[in-house]
């Protein structure tokens, strides 16, 4: 019961038709990923977000962060430990790893910093300018365009 039938939504919208591959991608990518590393994706503000991901053990080093035509790949490759250990019991995966996050139109890493075995990833989305709400005004000869923020700040 994985499969989606989008007919009802193409007959009363225009434009949404990568809508439908977006669905399976993000289906078929999280069939295939694991649990590790976990993490936390949070709202910080109406447009401010931040990915937490908990990579004990990892260092600057050995992380790779890339984002990529809407694709948010965070990559852990450990380098080798040169220390001859004797583990009774490990149970701190030190493990490599490669997390995908696919991001929204517009959405746009700001920054990322490692604390306390922490990766804080912070994302903005940023609207552009052409794409905020306008107001048209009727009856005018020729047609204008009024800016919506522009007359609520009024």
């Amino acid at each position: 019961m994985r499969n989606f039938d989008f007919s009802p939504l193409y007959r009363s919208t225009v434009g949404f038709d990568h809508l439908s591959s977006l669905l399976d991608a993000v289906n078929r990518s999280d069939s295939n990923q694991t649990t590790y590393p976990p993490y936390n994706i949070e709202l910080l503000d109406k447009d401010k977000y931040q990915i937490t991901m908990a990579i004990a053990g990892f260092v600057e080093e050995e992380l790779d962060i890339q984002s990529e035509k809407q694709m948010l790949t965070v990559t852990g490759k450990k380098l080798a430990d040169s220390a001859d250990r004797n583990y009774l019991h490990q149970g701190i995966a030190a493990r490599n790893f490669e997390r995908r996050f696919q991001l929204a139109d517009h959405v746009e890493v700001t920054g990322a910093r490692l604390a306390n075995g922490l990766l804080h990833i912070e994302l903005v989305r940023t609207i552009p300018e052409a794409m905020k709400p306008k107001k048209i005004a009727i009856g005018a000869e020729k047609a204008s365009l009024i800016d919506v923020d522009k007359r609520n700040a009024a």
